[in-house]
């Protein structure tokens, strides 16, 4: 049933219940072989690969026994294979004897039916004599030897009776024979009486037995002539209700037939009636057509009539709006007139025209070069947008590298970059100047050199703050009492930045030397100074593939004391004793630190332009103010002056404009008087088709009469019918109802 089962008994377990299947065996079998037991023990199987698992190769009993001072643990591993065990005494191997010695130290005893009891030897256990439990229970509670007291008890109290009788013999050699035959002979007998009596007891019962036995073979073969009789019975009562079934089904069969017959005869009756409610549905449905062609004849009529009073009216209408017009021209031309006699004679209005033309001349230059001048800051202020843009985008870059080279710093040196944010944030605790870590500030002019620089400082200092003053390195140290482990230095008191190389780089050229390592990067000022005190990087030359290939004719002829090439770094050294040049090479780390390079006179330049260019542009934003309020000053006065202008020629052309318009007017006039339209003709030519109209619409009503009424008709037919046709199918449905439980009875009965 299970894969793995682990138990822990409480202290006093004594019995296991439980119902069938629930693993009562798989724990007491695991206990049994557990501790040593043989599988005859349990009363199942004889091998114990028969306790493992169907379709396992392999079964593990593991059991701990409480041992003072220490508990043991015993392992049993059974083999399926070949029906073997392997042994373990806390998960260490061991043998069986070991194994049963140590069970028997601590008096368990798995073969004691007193101590161990699995279900399949209740039996036996049952069977027990008074002397076999006695035995059992003095190994299972009492202590180890007591069991062997008894065991030698018994052995003395038989030697004691050997000598009572050896005793015996002796004191009795000397009586009658005679009586001695006798008594055994009366003994004899009386044994053998007792014998007869058992042996009766058991003849009486093998009598009876054997009686039983005749009676139950008689009865054997008296038994199928019984069955046989009551499956011929059976058999008769089934035949007869078949016969009964048959006359049943014949029955309804015959009381059926009638049914179908007048089930058909309903049903040709119906289809009969729907053909015919069919037909009727088809005339009426083509005079419904009929009918609606003639209403949408008349229909159209209605239009055709509405049409024509519409046409009336829009002439009525039109007359009426032309006298509405030829009024209205005449009061018109009537007021023009009154106001041209009115006005009086043109006044000279052209020196004024001519004053504010010159100023309308003066301020539309004046808006043009205003306009020119905006256009100008206006381009210039884009490009200067478009530049700093760039400048902006390139200062974006730069920071992109550095945040690269500050994430590279809190990834391996976290302590160093927590440092270096309390250092941003209290810069003005510090006199002078503080470089960050060198990581930080040391660029290289050429990511490819960056493994010359790294290889030749060391990391400690690679991640090294550096200061120009001993009381700024002291603050910082403090840091708040932060507990932070980072490396601070000094850049020496004189500065060494500037030390010139003990020679040219261009003595060295011929041994592939292209430069020393102080000309590969850029630094900060004491960061400079710190590394070419420290580390002589401006006295240190890098090498090509050439100077490797050469190079112990550049340590023999230069007696440089570091030396890099493609590579490797070489360091020379002089004996003080024997004058020898030694001289060791180290191949060069792959760079970690300084492959991310800012140029920060680049980015210090573009942050000047930068601030040039923030100016500019808002000197050019103060400039495009003070030129747009000129520009709507300037466009206020001009439309000032351009209505001036307007008001002079209109007092100038009205009177000419008025003359004008009184000839247009009368032309006008003219024109309207000639579109006379005669109403009382359109009214009369309406009318006529009016009634032409009307009578088309009578004849096409009479028409619609006679269709309505034939539809009716056939409605009536139609409604008949469908009554009819109801009634059919109702009774078709009440006959196929019947049918249908008829039907049911008939299947049932066959």
């Amino acid at each position: 049933t299970y894969d793995v089962c682990e138990v822990h008994p409480g202290p006093n377990l004594n019995m296991i219940v439980g119902a069938n299947g629930t693993g009562k065996s798989s724990i007491v079998c695991a206990i049994c072989l557990g501790l040593a037991g043989k599988p005859s023990f349990i009363g199942r199987a004889d091998k114990v690969g028969l306790f493992v698992k169907q379709g396992c190769l392999k079964g593990v009993v593991e059991i701990e026994l409480s041992k003072t001072p220490d508990n043991i643990i015993i392992t049993r591993e059974i083999q399926v294979v070949n029906n073997t065990s392997a042994w373990f005494i806390n998960r260490k191997p061991t043998t069986l004897k070991i194994v049963e010695e140590q069970i028997a130290a601590l008096n368990i005893q798995v073969d004691n039916l007193c101590q161990f009891l699995p279900q399949d030897k209740v039996g036996e256990f049952a069977k027990l004599t008074k002397i076999e439990l006695l035995e059992a229970t003095e190994k299972s509670i009492g202590p180890p030897e007591m069991y062997q007291f008894h065991c030698e008890l018994k052995n003395f109290r038989e030697k004691e009776r050997e000598l009572e009788v050896n005793v015996h013999i002796i004191e009795t050699e000397s009586s009658d024979c005679e009586e001695n035959l006798c008594r055994e002979k009366t003994n004899s007998l009386e044994k053998m009486r007792q014998r007869i009596e058992r042996f009766k007891q058991d003849v009486e019962r093998y009598h009876e037995r054997k009686r039983h036995l005749d009676l139950i073979e008689m009865l054997e073969r008296k038994r199928p002539w019984v069955e046989y009789e009551n499956v011929r019975q059976q058999h008769e009562e089934v035949k007869q209700s078949r016969d009964q079934a048959k006359e049943e089904l014949k029955n309804l069969k015959d009381m059926q037939s009638p049914v179908t017959k007048k089930i058909q005869e309903t049903e040709d009756n119906y289809k009969n009636l729907d053909m015919k409610i069919k037909d009727k549905a088809a005339e009426i449905k083509e005079i419904s057509q009929k009918c609606k062609q003639k209403q949408d004849a008349l229909e159209m009529k209605d239009k055709q009539i509405e049409e024509i009073n519409q046409a009336f009216r829009m002439k009525k209408d039109e007359e009426m709006d032309r006298q509405s017009k030829i009024h209205n021209t005449h009061k018109m031309i009537e007021d023009w007139k009154n106001e041209l006699s009115t006005m009086a004679v043109c006044e000279n209005l052209q020196p004024q025209t001519d004053a504010v033309n010159n100023e309308l001349k003066i301020l539309q230059e004046e808006r043009a070069n205003i306009d020119s001048d905006i256009s100008d800051l206006t381009a210039e202020k884009m490009n200067q947008e478009r530049e700093k843009k760039r400048i902006i985008d390139r200062l974006g870059q730069l920071n992109n590298i550095m945040n690269i080279k500050e994430e590279n710093l809190k990834g391996r040196f976290r302590d160093t970059h927590s440092a270096l944010m309390w250092l941003r944030s209290n810069k003005d605790k510090f006199k002078k100047k503080v470089c960050e870590p060198m990581m930080l500030e040391i660029n290289m002019k050429d990511n490819r050199h960056a493994k010359y620089v790294e290889n030749h400082i060391s990391a400690n200092d690679m991640k090294a703050f550096v200061f120009e003053s001993q009381e700024d390195m002291e603050i910082f140290l403090m840091r708040d009492h932060q507990k932070l482990r980072v490396n601070a230095v000094c850049a020496p008191a004189e500065s060494c930045a500037e030390s010139l190389p003990s020679r040219p780089i261009e003595e060295l050229h011929r041994y592939g030397f292209f430069s020393y390592l102080r000309e590969l990067f850029d630094a900060p000022h004491p960061v400079m100074s710190y590394l070419c005190s420290q580390y002589r990087v401006h006295d240190v030359p890098v090498g090509t593939e050439k100077t490797r290939n050469m190079i112990e004719r550049v340590i023999q002829e230069t007696k440089l004391r570091q030396i890099y090439t493609a590579e490797e770094k070489y360091i020379v050294k002089v004996s003080v004793y024997t004058n020898l040049t030694l001289s060791t090479n180290t191949s060069l780390r792959v760079a970690q630190f300084l492959t991310s390079s800012v140029d920060t006179d680049e980015r210090k330049q573009l942050e000047n332009q930068q601030q040039d260019i923030n100016n500019t542009l808002k000197s050019l934003d103060m400039r495009l103010t003070s030129l747009f309020e000129r520009q709507k000053h300037l466009e206020r006065r001009d439309n000032e002056l351009r209505q001036q202008k307007k008001e002079l020629l209109e007092r100038g052309n009205r009177r000419r404009q008025l003359e004008s318009k009184i000839d247009v007017k009368y032309d006008s006039l003219r024109q309207l008087e000639q579109d006379a339209i005669n109403l009382e003709k359109e009214s009369q030519q309406a009318n006529a088709k009016i009634k032409e109209i009307n009578t088309q619409k009578a004849r096409l009503v009479t028409e619609l009469m006679h269709l309505i009424k034939d539809c009716v008709s056939l409605n009536i037919l139609k409604a008949d019918l469908v009554l009819q046709s109801t009634t059919v199918a109702a009774e078709k449905n009440r006959l196929e109802s019947e049918y249908k439980e008829a039907s049911v009875q008939l299947k049932a009965a066959e």
